[in-house]
This record gives C-alpha cells, structure tokens and sequence, in this order.
C-alpha cells in the first residue's frame, strides 16, 4: 500500500513538472497566462521595455519635443548646449510590458551607421532593420514573448567624446557615435543601452586582508572632462610637442598605479570633475568610475570645488555615483552641512564583524560663503564637527569597536586644506615639497583639534596640485588632551598631489602624483609614500612611516 501511495505521489509529481514545463514555454512563446501571473516567471523585466527611439532636431525659434503621452526625451542636447543655432534630443518610446499591444514592437537591438546593418553583416540578412534620424537603426520585434527576452532593451542614455565608457552592469556603449551635424570641437553623442533587468549594484564590505594589510589609494584632482580634455602643464611634456589629451594620459596613470599596488579601496578627494570642461558630468564620473569596476576595487570620494560646476549638482553626483558598482559614496545626514559626510568602516579580517579601521570623510564645499571677512575658500562647519565628535562616540561604544582584538585605527579625508597647513616649520622633512601656498580658508573653524580630540591619526587633501607634503601639527591646547588618546595627540596633514592633467600643474616641472597609505593593522603601523607619473624606476618617492603601534610617530 506504502509502495503504491510513494509510485503515485512521484507520478503526480513528475505530471505537474511536466504541466508547469508546458505552459511555461507556451507562455514564453505565445503569452497564455494573465498579466499577474506572468509578472512573477523568472523572465519577466520589471518596469519599462523599448518600443522606438528617434532623434529630434530643431532651431532656436523651433521645439525639440514630440508628444509627451507618447515620447519620453532624454534631457541631454546633443550638441551639448554649445551649438548657437540647433538642438538635437533622443526620444525613446517606452512601456510596461502589461500594457504592450499586438501592434507594438520591442526594440532587440539598435545599430549606428549610414548603411543597413544588413549589408554589412552576413547573419543579419534574415532581419529587418529599420531606419531613424542620426543614424539609428532599429531591430524591432512583435512576437509575443519579445519583451521577455534578455535582448530587450530596457533603457537607453546619452554619453559624449570618442573616449565615453559604461561602468554600469547590463550597459553596453555603441561603439559608432550618433551622426548629428554638430561641430568637430562638440565632443560626439554617444548612444548606451541596457538590456533585460536593471541589475542592483555591487555594494563590497572593505576587510582587512588575510595577512592583515589594508592599502588605501588616495587620488585628488583628477580633473576630468566631457571628452578628451586638454593638458596643462604637461610634465614631462608630450614627446615631439605633440597634442596631449589629458583624461587619456590621466587615466593612463592611474591604472597603471592601480596594477602596480593594487590596493584595497580607492579614496577620491576631490575634484573629480573638471566642472568648466564637462558640460556632460556623467560621461567625466563613468571614467574613473569604469577604472576600478574594471578592476573590481571599491572606491569611495568626496567633492572638491569644482565638481559640482559643470551639468550636475553636488546631491545629483552623489546620487549618480552611488548608482554605480563598487562605490562605497554616501549623501551622509540631511541635517549636516554639505553632500557627503560619511564614513566607511573597514572589517578585520576573517569573517569579524568588528572595525579595524574607520575612515571619515567631510565635504569642505566650495568658495568662502563670506568673501567679505575671509577670502577663498569654505571651511567644515560646526553641525559637520558635531557629527564628527557624536559618531566617533557612538562607534567607540559599539561592539564592533570595543571588542575588536587589536588596536582600531581612524583617519580622515577632506578636499580643501585646513588652515594649519600653513605652518610651514611643522612640515616634517622628507615628506614631500610645498611649491605653492596653500589656498586653505580665511576661517578657521577648529577641525584639527577636534580631528585629534577625535583619535584622528592623520587628515589627508587634495586642492593644492603642487603640493605634496605632510605636517605634524599638535592640539592648540596640548593639556586638554593628555593622555586621553593613543594616537599621541598630533595629527599627521598631508596633501595627496594632484593626479589630473586637466588641472594646473607647473611650479617647476611638477609631475602628477598619487598617495599610498599602507597599513599593518597586526601592529597598527602605517607608512605613507607617492607613485610619480612617468619616473623610470616605478615612480614610489617618500616613503615613511606616520603610525607604529597605534602612536603618531614624532620626531
């Protein structure tokens, strides 16, 4: 009875999986099951699908829209706003695939060129393609099951020059750009799509290494345009006077840097974007956003003065950069002032949920939001060192902090120097050259002291290209915090060197530059050095040692 009771259930089984098998295939076939049914198969793309795209050009006195019911435009003009006399707009036709009709047809595939994709291609002569203006063509589907098929596409954006990238997973750049009629000095349109489900990015937890090493690389100023870029200062210049393009050689640099000390997290400290030359700032954030997806290295940055000067506003570049696989990019709280005052927690090692190494890092603005009484530029606020001195309490109470085996490190990261950078008999020799005055703030709002009230080891900026030294500068009242730290009550300020051809370089021959921070968490001890952009020998100059024993080394 047992026996006979077990052969049915498997054959009822076997009949259902069987059934199941069936009308899935027909469903993907020839859509049977009702829409909310459907909606849950495995193959389903949430959202929106493709059903037609076109460009759109008008004059000054004429209008680049077509029917919103029925088009969305992609707000970016082709010509990037530097045309004096036309527009040129994407306009995508888009639906959720419930509301789909035997009519439309899904966009599979789209194609750039002057001549039908079936003329050059031998496997596409079976398929019909269809043309649009700027170039664009079309390989569109009404079977039933099109909009369930991974060559759907779902999404469609707009990138500009010859040297555009797509970090984004499920992207892919087409390799032609659009064909407008704008001018060669316009850097080029340039067509991404997305195919099938919006993949959410990868979001790594940064852990100590098993050998218990962590390396940090800080990169400032990479100064990053919408298209090439042009240099400044070129150093050592291009050879036979030749024509340098900047984010190129820039970015050149920075991967070569990345394979040769292949660190665990990049720090950027600003200025990611040469705010005067990207009229597109998502194109000059995908650069260097596409070097360490490429690598899978996450990265973290801040803003300095400049990057929210060109299309994008500080929270629009925070939100666009924390859309991206391995950014560890964070807003930080509303009620803080400035975009990106966060921090990121590194793990020990293993599988420890306790911290061994916190990172702090505060946006510093922008310009002097009081010209009249202090000259240049913006300083860190009071509601920023609030938040500083209350989350720094808050961690040092927690589990993750007070049970962790060794001795927890912290250090922070800013754009804009603190005023103490100025002092130039503190600067520790060996550390690096100071070849230009530090553009620190007229106001000084007291972050140092709090930075060492803190645990703070060492504070590391950008904003000064030319510089790349370190001073170790004590609390101002050394009494009022004896013996309370073990970091030594000074504070190691460095400036990380400007990496970025398209910023300023010159005093003399300067050379871009990146910084190293190496850290032992077995015997809290961090050393410190540069990599040089174009030195025969490797290009590390500098090299010394900051923290040993979780003590600020003096002297």
């Amino acid at each position: 009875m047992t026996r006979r009771i077990v052969r049915t259930s498997i054959q009822l089984g076997v009949l259902t999986l069987c059934v199941l098998l069936f009308i899935f295939i027909l469903d993907n076939r020839f859509r049977v099951l009702p829409n909310n049914i459907h909606g849950y198969l495995p193959i389903h793309h949430e959202g929106l699908v493709l059903t037609d795209i076109t460009v759109t050009t008008c004059s000054i006195v004429s209008s680049c829209s077509l029917d919103p019911d029925k088009w969305h435009r992609i707000e970016k003009d082709l010509y990037l706003d530097q045309s004096w006399f036309s527009h040129a707009y994407v306009h995508i036709q888009r639906k959720r695939e419930e509301d789909l009709l035997d009519t439309d047809r899904v966009v599979l595939d789209i194609r750039i060129g002057r001549l039908d994709p079936t003329v050059s291609e031998k496997d596409q002569v079976a398929q019909r393609w269809e043309a649009r203006n700027a170039g664009i063509w079309l390989l569109r589907s009404s079977k039933r099951h099109a909009s369930d098929s991974e060559k759907a596409i779902t999404a469609v954006d707009v990138l500009f020059g010859a040297d555009a990238v797509e970090p984004r997973d499920g992207w892919e750049i087409k390799d032609q750009a659009l064909l407008t009629a704008a001018s060669p000095d316009i850097p080029e349109p340039r067509l991404s799509v997305r195919r099938g489900t919006p993949k959410s990015p990868a979001k790594p937890t940064p852990r100590v290494r098993k050998d218990g090493k962590f390396k940090i690389l800080q990169v400032s100023d990479l100064h990053l345009s919408t298209g090439l870029g042009a240099c400044r200062d070129p150093e050592p210049p291009t050879p036979g006077g030749g024509i340098c393009d900047a984010d190129p050689r820039t970015l050149e640099f920075i991967g070569s840097v990345l394979d040769s000390e292949q660190p665990d997290l990049v720090i950027l400290s600003g200025d990611q974007v040469n705010g005067e030359t990207a009229p597109d700032a998502q194109t000059a954030v995908f650069k260097f956003a596409e070097l360490f997806v490429r690598r899978n290295i996450p990265y973290a940055l801040i803003f300095g003065n400049h990057d929210d000067e060109g299309s994008l506003d500080r929270a629009a570049l925070m939100s666009l950069t924390q859309s991206l696989p391995l950014s560890l990019s964070e807003p930080g709280p509303a009620t803080v002032d400035g975009v990106g005052n966060y921090v990121v927690e590194v793990l020990a090692r293993g599988t420890s949920s306790h911290s061994a190494l916190t990172l702090y890092l505060l946006d510093t603005h922008g310009y002097s939001p009081d010209e009249a009484h202090f000259k240049g530029y913006d300083w860190l606020k009071k509601s920023q060192l609030d938040w500083l001195r209350e989350t720094a309490t808050s961690l040092k109470q927690s589990p993750a902090h007070k049970d962790y085996a060794h001795i927890h490190l912290d250090m922070a990261f800013i754009h804009i120097p603190l005023p103490e950078y100025r002092n130039v008999n503190n600067i520790v020799p060996g550390s690096g050259r100071r070849l230009e005055p530090p553009t620190a703030p007229g106001f000084n709002s007291g972050a140092k002291d709090v930075f060492i009230e803190n645990n703070i080891f060492a504070v590391s900026c950008g904003h000064d290209h030319a510089n790349d030294y370190c001073t170790l500068e004590p609390h101002s009242e050394p009494q009022k915090v004896a013996g309370t730290t073990h970091a030594g009550n000074r504070l190691w300020m460095c400036y990380g060197g400007g990496a970025g051809f398209g910023g300023y370089g010159g005093y003399g021959g300067y050379r871009r530059r990146v910084r190293v921070w190496d850290f032992d968490m077995n015997e809290a001890r961090v050393e410190t050095w540069k990599r040089i952009e174009g030195l025969e020998d490797g290009g590390r100059i500098d090299i010394m040692a900051v923290v040993e024993g979780g003590r600020v080394i003096v002297g």
